[in-house]
């Protein structure tokens, strides 16, 4: 089932304030609730994420019906995408180089920054590549 393609780019926008927070404070634990949310909407769906939850209950029955979907597997996959580098991150802050925290956690930012304001989803055009890939081997 496709899902409301604001809802993705909802929680685009919560997690680039959470990462900005995070580069701001070099907060460990609150980089760990990101890694949190990624996992969830990794394996369950971004509709399942704490974000998600967020958008289907207090934002999307504030805004009319959805124009445009998309199919949950693009988003899913960004979703382990951010995972990666969040853990990474994780890995900087909690046990060095904390260039390593620095680094990873400005490339989440930053992907996160150009889904929320562009509607631009690097993991998602990373999944299709990866598809055309796997199709053109297979």
């Amino acid at each position: 089932m496709d899902i409301d393609i604001r809802g993705p780019r909802f929680g685009a926008a919560v997690t680039t304030v959470v990462l900005a927070l995070v580069l701001i404070t070099g907060s460990g634990p609150l980089l760990a609730w990101q890694a949190l949310c990624f996992a969830v909407g990794a394996a369950a769906g971004v509709g399942s994420s704490p974000y998600g939850w967020l958008f289907r209950s207090v934002v999307r029955p504030r805004l009319g019906p959805p124009q445009e979907f998309e199919p949950p597997q693009p988003p899913r996959f960004a979703q382990a995408v951010g995972l990666v580098f969040a853990l990474l991150g994780l890995v900087g802050y909690f046990w060095g180089p904390s260039w390593l925290g620095t680094t990873a956690t400005a490339c989440a930012l930053a992907a996160a920054f150009l889904n929320a304001a562009f509607g631009y989803c690097l993991g998602c055009e990373m999944y299709l590549l990866v598809r055309r890939g796997a199709a053109r081997l297979g």
